[in-house]
């Protein structure tokens, strides 16, 4: 009987001193919102996660695939991410209840660590169209993107800085794909497209038909960048595109990397300072990632930088 009594108490002795050292456990269990497997957040995040687990003591990241911008922000705003990969002019309007979240309440819990590459603003039209400048929209069928969706906003905020509204166009609210396969069938003559370039379906477009790619004017692009803290001012190459012979000037958001407010100063001081040490690893895990730089890290941040991050910052600029 003693020796059954004995036992047991070792096995509670045991089962105690189990949970107080997980209690005590100094490793984080981070999550990383990214994208669809098939997009450019998904591979960035694999990368991140791998720099976090290989340089952060005390650490382990995850990823986790997501329908991106739009639901990360809401996985950071309540917690059940850490990290997460989202455009920055979503994270302004989540962040501040316009837009597509006026409905809902602001999203406080987003911070900035740090903008990553641009996702260009694109107007793309056939060029039968003899449209030349955005103001040449004027009375032509054009793609603005789907409702609520930030090509959709980015369309109206780029018009009306040329005086121009809806009234004066007729809108057309497409995705990516139907926009360029009405542009191929002459249904629209136009369409805003914002995302990465060079675009696959403005690619694919571009080998079958003559197509323009229209400038926004840098008195305009000055402008936006001036009334939306999102915007940057970029060029998009000549030769981007087939038959693109000359820079076209433009705007653009910035994918961004965020986090959740409250997660420690440390962490995020530590994971930052990861990041910038091994851009390796993020230009190999995807051509975007090879065009993200400690020098462009503040470009078009549109949410308060996390502290964490900010001590990073103020270090490597001493």
């Amino acid at each position: 009987m003693k020796k059954f009594k004995s036992l047991s108490v070792l096995m509670i002795s045991i089962l105690v001193l189990a949970v107080f050292l997980v209690g005590c456990s100094t490793d984080d269990r981070l999550s990383i919102a990214t994208g669809g497997t098939s997009g450019v957040y998904y591979p960035l995040g694999g990368a991140i996660q791998t720099i976090i687990n290989d340089n952060v003591e005390g650490v382990t990241a995850s990823t986790e695939s997501t329908g991106a911008s739009a639901e990360n922000v809401n996985l950071i705003n309540n917690g059940s991410a850490d990290f997460a990969l989202i455009q920055n002019d979503i994270s302004y309007y989540a962040f501040n209840g316009v837009e597509m979240f006026e409905n809902d309440e602001p999203m406080e819990n987003l911070k900035a660590v740090a903008s990553l590459y641009p996702e260009t603003v694109q107007i793309v039209t056939n060029a039968s169209a003899n449209i030349n400048s955005v103001e040449d929209l004027r009375g032509k069928r054009v793609a603005v993107g789907n409702i609520g969706s930030g090509a959709e906003a980015n369309a109206r905020q780029v018009l009306e800085a040329y005086g121009l509204t809806y009234e004066d166009i007729t809108q057309e609210y497409l995705s990516f794909g139907e926009a360029a396969d009405q542009l191929r069938d002459g249904h629209v003559e136009a369409a805003f497209l914002t995302a990465g370039t060079p675009t696959a379906a403005v690619t694919d477009l571009s080998t079958t038909h003559n197509i323009n790619i229209i400038s926004i004017s840098q008195e305009v692009a000055q402008s936006l960048v001036a009334q939306f803290p999102f915007y940057d001012q970029v060029t998009i190459p000549a030769g981007t595109y087939r038959n693109q012979d000359e820079d076209v000037e433009t705007v653009a958001v910035m994918a961004m990397l965020t986090v959740r407010a409250g997660l420690s100063e440390e962490v995020v001081y530590n994971a930052t300072k990861a990041f910038f040490e091994n851009l390796d690893t993020l230009a190999n895990a995807h051509s975007r990632g090879g065009d993200i730089t400690l020098e462009g890290a503040k470009d078009g941040v549109s949410l308060e930088i996390h502290p964490g991050a900010q001590r990073y910052y103020d270090e490597v600029n001493q």
